[in-house]
């Protein structure tokens, strides 16, 4: 037979690789696992308690996995919770009375005001740091004015709980966590309290980013530090920025220019884009119908570069925006019965399949009764592990074909289409040569 050689870039494999019939030994890379039409990540935001009690159960039942994105500060155990870093609050009030906030000074003040002891100040740290992600900063300075206006008033009360408290009754433990974790689910920070990151300074940013994945890190191992969620969805730029530099991949944005961002609160068809990839967050809040989130499914299947990542937050009563028990059952089960289109697997998994993907090279021979494939990517072996799925055509004769990698040897059944006769198999990049053998 003549030796057929094909050398494909990840980010040319339909443009340069494709042709009406295909030739034995042609090969690409799925875009999704398993060759499916669609990916689909289940992501949960604070760990609230129902999230575990009820909605995985039902996930498990269905063996569908999801990634919770928890703060780490609130679960018993964790070495790591609230506090401030900087001067002493009470030179900061003092200076508060004589220099009014701006630029060099609001980001101490916003970081120090959920901890000056008394009830009802963390708000305004809240408050202002929405006007900082809406890109209104005056208003966060008169927002922290006002707040240390009135403490020197003493319009506050004393704080009856220190931040270093967690209730152990409505709370997640780690024993719990790590039980759940071998079950296959994700669990990645969503910082120690959920601050805006954007209304911090520097040491108390990396407070909460770096102290998170060290509990995290602790309590679960290396392969939970690979994702985090900025809170409240964060586009701000200077804590996205922060917060790439302690976590590989942020549920807010994927920086890939052959990915489209589209945010939860963006109305944007995803069927629209050009790029590759699209990452469609879609948040499913309390009035938010079934059909609604059903029509997300769908649209994700009719196509084949949308990634669905669902966000929820409370579950039965509680967390913020909290679904009902019963909605998510009939919804999982819809879901569920999507699974011959739809890969449904938690963010860190898709994030590293795409990444993998778009930063892979291969090299197909098809010489004799065989076919030998060599499959690498640049990136850091040790984080991205996961296999691709390949697309390799094959003789017509063959019915089923031996994929052979690293002494591991598996049979696939072969599929037709308009190119002729091929097979989809997993394999791992960065190993052995992979052999492909008719049966």
């Amino acid at each position: 037979m003549k030796l057929i050689v094909f050398i494909c870039a990840g980010f040319f494999l339909f443009s340069t690789c494709t042709t009406p019939h295909r030739s034995i030994g042609e090969t690409e890379i799925a875009n999704w696992q398993f060759g499916k039409k669609g990916a689909v990540s289940v992501t949960y935001d604070d760990g609230s308690i129902n999230q575990f009690k009820i909605a995985l159960p039902i996930m498990y039942r269905l063996k569908i996995p999801a990634t919770f994105f928890i703060i780490t500060g609130q679960i018993p155990g964790s070495q790591y919770q609230g506090k401030f870093i900087g001067r002493p609050v009470k030179t900061i009030i003092k200076e508060t009375a004589t220099v009014p906030t701006d630029i060099n000074n609001f980001f101490e003040r916003s970081s120090a005001a959920g901890y000056l002891g008394l009830e009802g100040t963390l708000n305004y740290h809240t408050r202002a740091g929405s006007q900082i992600e809406a890109g209104k900063p005056e208003e966060a300075y008169k927002i922290m004015d006002e707040l240390y206006k009135k403490v020197r008033n003493s319009e506050f009360h004393s704080e009856k709980v220190t931040k270093n408290e967690v209730d152990k009754d409505t709370h997640v433990t780690w024993d719990e966590i790590r039980t759940y974790a071998a079950q296959g689910y994700e669990f990645a920070s969503h910082t120690v309290t959920h601050p805006y990151l954007c209304a911090l300074d520097e040491v108390n940013i990396l407070y909460e980013l770096e102290k998170s994945r060290e509990d995290i890190l602790k309590q679960l191992g290396q392969q939970y530090t690979f994702s985090a969620e900025v809170p409240y969805g964060a586009e701000n730029e200077r804590a996205l920025a922060y917060a790439s530099k302690v976590y590989p991949a942020l549920r807010n944005r994927m920086s890939e220019n052959f990915v489209e961002d589209i945010i939860r609160s963006d109305i944007k068809n995803p069927f629209q884009s050009g790029k590759e990839y699209v990452k469609w967050q879609r948040g499913a809040i309390q009035k938010t119908t079934l059909p609604v989130m059903e029509s997300w499914l769908d649209t994700t299947a009719a196509h084949h570069n949308i990634w669905l990542v669902l966000v929820i937050h409370g579950v039965e009563g509680i967390g913020w925006e909290a679904l009902p028990g019963k909605m998510l059952d009939e919804y999982f089960h819809y879901m569920k019965s999507k699974d011959d289109d739809l890969w449904i697997a938690t963010f860190g998994d898709v994030t590293k399949y795409i990444r993998e993907r778009m930063n892979a090279t291969f090299k197909s021979t098809a010489n004799g009764g065989k076919i030998i494939v060599n499959l690498n990517h640049t990136l850091n072996s040790t984080m991205y592990n996961l296999p691709l799925t390949l697309k390799t055509y094959v003789s017509s004769k063959w019915k089923g074909v031996q994929v052979i990698q690293d002494n591991d040897s598996r049979p696939f059944p072969t599929q037709q289409d308009a190119g002729g006769r091929y097979v989809l198999y997993q394999v791992y990049p960065n190993s052995d040569d992979i052999e492909l053998k008719g049966i």
